[in-house]
């Protein structure tokens, strides 16, 4: 049994999409004993869970008080952690962990690295990739979550090689679907708008409030459900802000709102929801349109990033400057019980062709066969 050491700088079972996707692969892995890899996680020391919950090994290490005080803390422990579990090959997950490893690789000129890089080339400061470059020139392989990605780095810089193997979902609540659960509404029904992410910046909420004031002053009829998530200071006002601006568009009655859902609380949610509105001005891949795609919603999405890939149908597409377009897609999905339908389906077969758990698993054990 080969050894695989993932190099993280937050908590596995802090909710995020690199913590998630690493999650994944270690369980499939771990699962999987006839592929022939054992995962080992290092990461700083667990929020809400302990160790022994996870059916892989997990090597906690201490978190500082700053960035530079926990880059030395970090490579401290990843050479001590590394020394004595000299895995077969290391799998660098997150960015500040590439740049720590960087200071300490010669120490493992033996072991062969790889690095997953989940967000967009342009979205680095120059600091950064002064350090990440070095790193990446010496590591075997790039891995990018969309072609998108791939012909940023392959376009703009000197890397290589670089290879794609698109992002997944929790195949835990996300893997099986229960068609009994599907909302299906009926010809006098309105149809159900939903939205969902993290309060902040990226996923630009004053943007969702314009499209939903737009919908409404289209004439659409259609109700909202949103889940909010919170994390800073500050997230519950604008929490506020966002929902008093959807209640005026849509009514109280039209409205269900929840916040801080959990993954197995989303996997239900986006079974009530007929079309799933992404309105992010950055998203390098776009999980939550894979997510709601398993559920069959339609997926109507701003064209950023790696989501028109990932989305991949172009009438659904809108460019943030043209939002008229995207309140078409909208309006031709709610006034056409078919089209919708046919639409959901769609999607759900996207899901299941690009997306599942079991080829995020498969293409990285291709990955590691390559360099073990």
């Amino acid at each position: 049994m080969k050894k695989i050491a993932y190099l993280m700088e937050y908590p596995i079972d802090l909710p995020g999409g690199a913590q998630m996707s690493t999650l994944s692969v270690c369980e499939g892995l771990a699962h999987r004993p006839g592929a022939g890899y054992a995962p080992v996680v290092i990461c700083p020391a667990l929020l809400n869970s302990k160790p022994e919950d996870y059916p892989f090994p997990v090597r906690e290490y201490p978190m500082g008080e700053n960035r530079i005080v926990n880059l030395l803390i970090r490579a401290k422990h990843f050479k001590k952690i590394l020394k004595e579990e000299r895995p077969d090959l290391i799998h660098i997950e997150m960015q500040e962990s590439l740049i720590t490893y960087g200071f300490i690789r010669k120490s493992f000129r033996d072991i062969p690295y790889v690095f997953t890089e989940r967000g967009l080339m342009f979205g680095y400061r120059k600091r950064s990739r002064f350090f990440m470059d070095p790193a990446l020139r010496d590591s075997r392989m790039m891995i990018t979550t969309t072609e998108f990605n791939k012909g940023l780095w392959t376009e703009g810089s000197d890397i290589r090689p670089i290879m794609v193997i698109p992002n997944t979902i929790s195949d835990k609540y996300f893997g099986q679907y229960d068609p009994s659960k599907r909302h299906v509404p009926g010809p006098a029904e309105k149809p159900v708008i939903g939205l969902a992410g993290r309060i902040c910046v990226e996923k630009d909420w004053p943007f969702a409030c314009d499209f939903i004031d737009a919908l409404a002053e289209a004439g659409i009829d259609f109700k909202v459900a949103i889940v909010l998530s919170t994390f800073e200071k500050g997230d519950d006002e604008q929490v506020d802000i966002i929902l008093r601006r959807i209640r005026k568009a849509v009514g109280e009655e039209d409205l269900e709102y929840h916040l801080n859902y959990d993954q197995a609380q989303m996997s239900e949610f986006y079974y009530g929801v007929d079309i799933f509105l992404m309105t992010s001005c950055f998203e390098s891949f776009g999980k939550a349109a894979v997510e709601a795609m398993s559920r069959k919603c339609a997926v109507v999405s701003t064209a950023v990033g790696g989501l028109p890939e990932v989305v991949g149908l172009e009438e659904n597409i809108y460019e943030k400057k043209d939002m008229n377009k995207g309140v078409e897609a909208v309006r031709k999905l709610a006034s056409d019980r078919e089209k919708l339908l046919s639409q959901q389906e769609y999607f759900y077969r996207r899901y299941m062709d690009n997306y599942t758990e079991d080829k995020y698993i498969d293409a990285h054990v291709r990955l590691y066969d390559e360099f073990t």
